[in-house]
């Protein structure tokens, strides 16, 4: 992904007199001749666009040199694709495809009449699955779009968050068939394609939450980075909320409490097992995660975290594993599941792409202690890693009314649906 992430003054600074000192140095010193049947000097390595993710890949490490991001296949799996048989769940679970043909599904939303709302971030669409007359269609809502990851719902009105935008579409689920353009309600968001795609959500405030990711792996960020945002649901009255926060790509608040619970990402290429992904929790507005000095809570950066020290920023309530991309989250109210999986935070781990034997690719069910701070992970749903290799990617879930839980998959381009109960089980761990 492309971005210009912010350099310190002083950094520039430095590089300009570094640059001068070694040019004014070369200039005074005559050019040596090359040695006799010495092989010509191999050309210089392309510099990586700015927010490029292999920036900070350790140079001459074979194992890192194999490490790259995973392109999902071009094209959505056929239904009778999918991994469904190779997926497992606890004892008593099921899980089925609930629908399939979505180019890079993504983040979910459910509409009051039962529309499931599926956005993507490759691709240029919303989509919506429909159920109609029994069975299951799948309708595009909008194209055109750039990066429309981030979808909610509320009162009648789709709401959309492209990489620097955000519009709504309002009586949505009455125009299926004959939607119209989405209204922008905030455009004043960063353009930086690096984690740039967006997760939103609508508070039990009644407001919208809107996050932006740090724009690169490991940098120092402007003001209007690394945070997440609440506004009212017309764009108006704005404000930060929280600091320090590299990129959430999912959050839920907590059925009694009340309280923000999100996913972060932790940086890359600074070991394959350190630092893991967070579970963060917001007690009050204001408060700065860490990020980018102070990582999972213990460690402080070994580039930005000099004069720092990890007290000084809110630390996650729960680790999520080492580069798993923990994304999607719901906790789960519903009455279907078994009484040990109520209030319990759902996580979808999309999957490490920067570790030699990858992790995440599953979903984890996270347990809270009384104090709010996480008690214990757990796998739920996992077959989606195959001899070190994905067979699909989970992203985001959803609760629906009846109490089964929707999953959705970028890889595939589908989403899946666990339920518990006497039905056909598709796999057991």
């Amino acid at each position: 992904m492309i971005s210009h992430p912010s350099t310190p003054r002083s950094l520039l600074l430095a590089g300009a007199f570094f640059s001068a000192f070694t040019l004014t140095a070369a200039a005074q010193q005559p050019a040596a001749p090359p040695a006799a049947g010495a092989p010509p000097a191999a050309a210089a390595a392309p510099a990586l666009p700015p927010g490029s993710p292999l920036i900070g890949r350790p140079a001459g490490n074979e194992a890192a040199a194999k490490l790259a991001p995973n392109a999902p296949p071009p094209i959505p799996a056929a239904p009778d694709k999918l991994p469904t048989a190779k997926l497992k769940v606890p004892a008593g679970f099921n899980i089925e495809v609930y629908a399939a043909g979505m180019a890079n599904a993504r983040s979910l939303a459910l509409g009051d009449k039962g529309t499931v709302f599926v956005g993507s971030r490759l691709v240029d669409k919303v989509y919506a699955i429909v159920n109609k007359d029994g069975k299951r269609e799948v309708k595009v809502l909008a194209s055109g779009l750039y990066r429309p990851n981030g979808i909610a719902f509320k009162d009648g009105t789709l709401y959309i968050a492209e990489l620097s935008k955000v519009s709504k579409i309002e009586k949505v689920e009455d125009n299926l068939d004959n939607p119209p353009k989405p209204t922008v309600i905030f455009d004043k968001l960063p353009k930086d394609e690096a984690h740039g795609w967006k997760f939103i959500g609508i508070g039990p405030d009644n407001k919208l939450y809107v996050p932006v990711g740090q724009p690169g792996n490991n940098v120092l960020n402007s003001d209007e980075h690394a945070l997440i945002r609440r506004m009212n649901l017309d764009g108006s009255g704005a404000e930060v909320i929280a600091r320090g926060v590299r990129q959430t790509v999912g959050f839920d608040w907590h059925p009694e409490t009340k309280q923000l619970y999100f996913t972060d990402n932790g940086r890359d290429w600074m070991s394959e097992d350190v630092p893991e992904d967070e579970l963060n929790r917001i007690t009050k507005v204001g408060e700065h995660f860490g990020t980018p000095f102070c990582l999972q809570g213990n460690i402080l950066d070994p580039e930005f975290g000099w004069g720092k020290s990890c007290s000084d920023y809110t630390a996650p309530v729960g680790l999520l594993g080492p580069h798993s991309a923990a994304l999607g989250m719901r906790f789960y109210t519903g009455s279907m599941f078994p009484k040990s999986y109520k209030n319990v935070a759902i996580i979808a781990r999309h999957g490490s792409w920067n570790r030699s034997k990858k992790v995440g690719g599953d979903l984890v069910i996270a347990k809270l202690n009384k104090d709010g701070t996480m008690k214990s992970m757990e796998p739920f749903l996992t077959g989606f890693v195959e001899d070190n290799k994905y067979i699909g990617r989970p992203v985001d879930v959803l609760q629906m009314k009846d109490g089964s839980l929707l999953v959705s998959d970028d890889w595939n381009g589908a989403v899946y649906r666990i339920t518990y109960g006497k039905q056909k089980v598709a796999g057991k761990s």
